[in-house]
């Protein structure tokens, strides 16, 4: 008779509902359940909270591209100059209030999301094309020239200026024409106290075919947001500025101001000769941008400025009608930045992933090695296979998804304003693996019914050709990887993102292969020690079961992926480090590029707190070699001081004796000169004469090349010893300080009045990080080395758990035998070793040999500098820490925690321990 399979087989024979046999072993078990709650719990939040963190960093880093350009570059300006009209009638309608009004509804109903106008800052309105000359002889003429005026009715003043004096302009009786004699007008505060104008002030410009126009000064205002697009789009209305006529004199400048005619005064413009048009103003609403929309933007933006949208609005606003912005040069600007951040993130995201998944696969293969027993007697007793599967799922999923749920819930609550649906697909994604990888693995382990399995020593158990060919599939995928990520860079694949984590994976695969080799060897060796402890714990690590494949997959590719993280982080540092000190020269520099310093200034640098050290040179800028008319930049030095500071910076070190004079040969033999590459190669190594900027001269002879020199920021430059320089020449005007805690304000303080400059390498550091998404990926960066590490520890502490029953029998057994508990516990160390020493020497390894593997692939200078830099490029660099610090950590839980469970067994009695071995 054919048995019926079951799904589980209840205690006590008695039958059982499925929810009820449920809770039965979620009573049995509820160590292993609140541990896999704990699991999904920290990693369904990690799932979600990086696309949302990655969408929050690309929406701020966007919004700060556009706040950072200027409103003129941003909005989108549409115009168009008054229609062909047959009667003059008919060409002041067009200027006035209502068919402007009509003209900007169409207009912003154009503009197609993302580009999202801001009704609020988008203007309108009629103004002149360029700038009437004003007759008054009251108004400045810096150069003699009189001032220019802009002339503009733009629509709803009121709403973005505060009344400071008078009243606002308006019109009154008849409608303004293009022959009306006299307007109103108001200024801004600053064109007042620029240009002098009070209200009731009368300024007067010329009028085209008629009397010259009068405008009456009735208002000054402060704008209430000066730096909106309402007034930044044309800043000449906010604030006048000194302009010049192109071909002019340097000299001759004049003053370019803004009037505000009343807003129903447009067609008063057609009476002058400024060219006037009519004018929209689109400003795009920056709480609106999304960064990962930016490619649909730059598309909303091209539609309006030449594409669909302009060409609709050409046929119900008017044919003539043109528009410009440089809105989309901001946003190739942004894409350019995003797309050397993005693929670092990705590898980041790939790195963490792949160690989410590992970890979570080997909870449950852990869960079902410890429920061997159990499953093969379901088995036995005919339990089904898809019957096994739902019961484990079940059991699985009821601790689970509440768990996945609520991290889901976290990660929405913890990083609002980005988009839910990636954050949801990745805790589903997260929560997902965690219920089947339980069922999985039993599927796998019990497909066949059999009540006794084979051992599995580390140390006899030979690999399938399955898991061969699966191995070396995995090796040449890596090494494809790796090969793409060296040649093309990180811009390349989807696959090269995972190049730093298959290089953990290969070096994982490669360890357990090696691993039993050394173990058989101490084996023998120790086989023929008389102590028990040593042979007994070499015994008990070449008997571990084979499954120790997964844990140190998981370790290998956690401390990997943290050592990578780490040397991005170390590498973005050393850039912006770098970068700073050739911006700078020093920790600090003080100049002045007219005169000299004062001589006492030296010495109250050096006083204040702080300064470790202070280096003079005089630098100018006017040497002309009479070989070339091109100036080249000279430093005089003291040669030793200099020398230390270059090596103390790494800036072009030299030996101090080469450059100074009196051991060069007498006084008059050429001075030896350090030169950069291209002086020399222009100018040549042998002596020549050097005019300086106060008609003497000297001759130098090149005896140093470097490519860099601390006085000298740039690529030209000579440096000779400043003691046989003319006195005019021999003047300090620079000065290069050294300390860690150099006092920005004091040193401003202290050369307050001298006309110098002072740049500290703190100050420049700080300029490099201009987005949020080089911080924001900076911290995901930082976000990954501490998963990494703390899913090592976890992959450790599952492991090591994992065999805990059985090492309390055993160590209660050989209490029983005689053994001591100081035996009991070096016992339970020693087996520890091997393993724990080999993941964590391995993973610094394999992190070691990762960074420099993948450097050459790997570009770090967008992401640590934002704005352009004498660097040429940064590179991945080891960081010591990451390496060491997470691989200590995972050597001395290994060696801990039997060493903890030792102790604490033995202050519990044999008995209890022998019964739950026995179990």
């Amino acid at each position: 008779m054919t048995a019926q399979p079951v799904s589980a087989v209840p205690p006590h024979g008695r039958a059982e509902s499925f929810p009820a046999g449920l809770r039965t072993r979620l009573r049995a078990f509820p160590g292993t359940a609140v541990a896999l709650a704990l699991l999904v719990a920290v990693t369904a939040p990690l799932a979600a909270a990086f696309p949302r963190a990655v969408d929050r960093y690309g929406d701020a880093g966007l919004r700060r591209a556009v706040e950072q350009a200027a409103p003129d570059r941003t909005t989108v300006q549409l115009q168009a100059p008054p229609p062909w009209t047959d009667t003059v009638r008919e060409a002041e309608a067009a200027l006035r209030t209502g068919p402007l009004a009509a003209a900007q509804a169409k207009v912003l109903a154009t503009a197609k999301a993302p580009l999202v106008p801001d009704p609020a800052q988008s203007s309108y309105g009629v103004r002149t094309a360029v700038g009437l000359e004003a007759a008054d002889t009251w108004l400045p003429r810096p150069s003699g020239m009189p001032a220019q005026l802009v002339l503009a009715a733009q629509q709803d003043l009121a709403s973005h200026a505060r009344l400071t004096a008078g009243r606002l302009p308006r019109t009154t009786g008849e409608p303004v024409t293009a022959a009306t004699a006299e307007v109103e007008a108001a200024v801004t505060t600053d064109t007042a106290r620029t240009l002098r104008i009070r209200v009731g002030s009368v300024i007067h410009v010329p009028g085209s075919a008629r009397a010259p126009l009068s405008i009456r000064v009735t208002g000054i205002v402060t704008p209430r947001s000066p730096s909106g697009a309402y007034w930044s789009t044309l800043p000449v209305l906010r604030t006048p500025a000194l302009s010049r006529l192109p071909g002019s004199a340097p000299t001759d400048v004049y003053w370019l101001g803004g009037l505000l005619l009343a807003p129903d005064a447009g067609p008063v413009l057609l009476g002058t000769p400024g060219r006037p048009y009519r004018y929209w103003q689109v400003a795009p609403d920056v709480a609106a941008l999304r960064g990962h929309g930016l490619d649909r933007l730059a598309s909303a933006v091209a539609a309006l400025e030449s594409g669909p949208g302009l060409q609709h609005l050409r046929t119900v606003v008017d044919p003539r009608l043109e528009s410009q912005t440089d809105l989309d040069d901001v946003l190739r600007g942004h894409a350019g930045l995003r797309s050397g951040i993005e693929p670092l993130l990705l590898i980041a995201a790939v790195g963490t992933g792949t160690l989410a998944v590992i970890v979570l696969a080997m909870a449950g293969g852990l869960a079902a090695d410890r429920r061997r027993a159990e499953l093969t007697l379901l088995r036995a007793r005919g339990a089904s296979l898809p019957g096994l599967a739902a019961r484990l799922l079940a059991e699985t999923a009821v601790v689970a998804v509440p768990a996945g749920a609520l991290g889901l819930t976290a990660a929405l609550l913890a990083l609002p304003g980005a988009r839910a649906a990636p954050a949801v697909v990745a805790a589903l994604a997260v929560t997902l693996l965690a219920c089947v990888a339980l069922p999985l693995r039993a599927l796998v382990a019990h497909r066949t019914v059999r009540m006794h399995d084979g051992r599995e020593d580390l140390t006899s158990a030979r690999p399938s050709r399955r898991r061969t060919v699966a191995e070396l599939t995995v090796l040449v995928i890596a090494l494809v990887a790796v090969a793409a990520l060296r040649r093309q860079g990180s811009h390349s694949t989807g696959l090269v993102a995972a190049a730093p984590v298959l290089t953990g994976v290969v070096a994982a695969l490669l360890l357990v292969r090696l691993h039993p080799l050394p173990l058989r060897a101490l084996g023998h060796t120790v086989a023929r020690m008389r102590g028990v402890v040593i042979p007994l714990s070499l015994a008990r690590a070449a008997r571990a079961s084979g499954f120790a494949v997964l844990p140190l997959l998981a370790l290998l590719s956690a401390l990997t992926t943290a050592a990578f993280g780490g040397s991005v982080l170390a590498g973005v540092t050393a850039a912006r480090d770098q970068a700073a000190l050739l911006a700078v020269g020093a920790d600090g520099r003080i100049e002045t590029a007219t005169g000299a310093l004062p001589q006492d200034l030296p010495d109250r640098i050096r006083r204040l707190p702080g300064v470790r050290d202070t280096t003079e040179a005089s630098v100018t800028r006017e040497a002309k070699p009479q070989q070339g008319s091109q100036s080249v930049p000279l430093a005089g030095v003291d040669p030793g001081a200099y020398a230390h500071l270059s090596h103390r910076t790494g800036l072009g070190p030299f030996d101090a004796a080469l450059l100074r004079h009196g051991d060069a040969g007498g006084p008059a033999e050429p001075l030896p000169a350090l030169a950069s590459p291209r002086v020399a190669e222009e100018y040549g190594t042998g002596p020549y004469s050097v005019l300086l900027a106060d008609g003497t001269a000297v001759t130098v002879r090149i005896v140093l090349v470097r490519e860099r020199t601390p006085a000298v920021i740039g690529d030209d430059f000579l440096v000779v010893d400043r003691s046989a320089l003319p006195r005019s020449a021999a003047r300090t005007t620079t000065l290069l300080l050294t300390g860690d805690a150099l006092n920005g304000r004091a040193l401003r303080t202290a050369s307050e009045g001298t006309a110098a400059t002072v740049r500290l390498r703190t100050e420049e550091r700080a300029r490099y990080v201009d987005s949020p998404l080089q911080s924001g990926a900076e911290r995901l960066y930082g976000a990954a080395v501490a998963a990494g590490a703390g899913y090592a520890v976890l992959a450790l502490l599952l492991t090591v758990l994992r065999a805990a029953p059985e090492r309390s029998a055993l160590l209660a057994r050989l209490r029983t035998m005689g053994m001591s508990r100081a035996q009991g516990r070096r016992l339970l160390i020693l087996e520890a070793l091997p393993q724990a020493f080999l993941a964590a020497a391995g993973g610094m390894l394999t992190g070691w040999a990762a960074i420099h593997l993948l450097s050459p692939g790997i570009d770090l200078t967008t992401i640590a500098l934002a704005s352009p830099s004498a660097l040429e490029g940064a590179e991945l660099r080891s960081d010591p820490l990451s390496l060491a610090i997470p691989a200590l950590t995972v050597l001395m839980l290994a060696i801990g925690v039997p060493a903890g469970q030792a102790w604490w067994t033995s202050r519990r009695g044999s008995v209890r321990e022998l019964r739950l071995g026995d179990h």
